[in-house]
């Protein structure tokens, strides 16, 4: 059965190793029938929560930028790929930017599939420990029916590029063919 996927690479570089791991797992799901869309986030403009509360009683941001589209986008998936470099040991600032925003229709966003992308020059997996677990207390704690289906963890790519060498690029393409 084809699944609309909904991509959302918050790298700041774009051909950076968790975009390229996001092109990767596009490439498996589009061979599988999918319909497959990626959104690199660093193009789109999405201003942060102004936690103004006017989204809990209208379920729209008094905002005007891209995240409603970006809303309807995830709203209507059925799978969602959250995809991250790890900066000081967590998500870089235009996922977690992203997330803040989901507020005015988060409830909306359930029985979703999630896969997560991290890239990390580290070696060390445990250190991305922290970023799954902030992830989770999105997904997991505040998304109705959310079910976690897989994790690409890009360890050991520094330069831009450098992905491309680890078994982590195959992975990436693997997991895209079984959604």
């Amino acid at each position: 059965m084809s699944k609309k996927v909904l991509i959302l690479s918050s790298s700041p570089r774009k051909g950076g190793n968790s975009d390229l791991l996001c092109d990767e797992l596009m490439r498996g799901a589009k061979e599988s029938g999918n319909d497959v869309e990626k959104i690199f986030i660093a193009q789109k403009k999405i201003n942060y929560c102004m936690g103004c509360g006017v989204c809990n009683s209208t379920s729209k941001c008094v905002q005007h930028d891209d995240m409603a589209e970006i809303l309807d986008k995830m709203v209507s998936a059925d799978a969602i790929v959250l995809a991250t470099p790890i900066y000081f040991y967590s998500m870089d600032g235009q996922l977690k930017t992203l997330i803040d925003r989901t507020v005015p229709r988060y409830t909306e966003i359930r029985n979703k599939d999630f896969y997560y992308i991290m890239t990390a020059a580290d070696t060390n997996k445990d250190m991305l420990k922290r970023t799954v677990e902030a992830i989770r207390g999105f997904t997991e704690d505040c998304l109705s029916g959310a079910k976690e289906k897989g994790i690409i963890y890009g360890t050991g790519a520094w330069g831009k590029g450098e992905i491309k060498n680890t078994p982590q690029f195959l992975g990436a393409y693997e997991m895209g063919k079984n959604i």
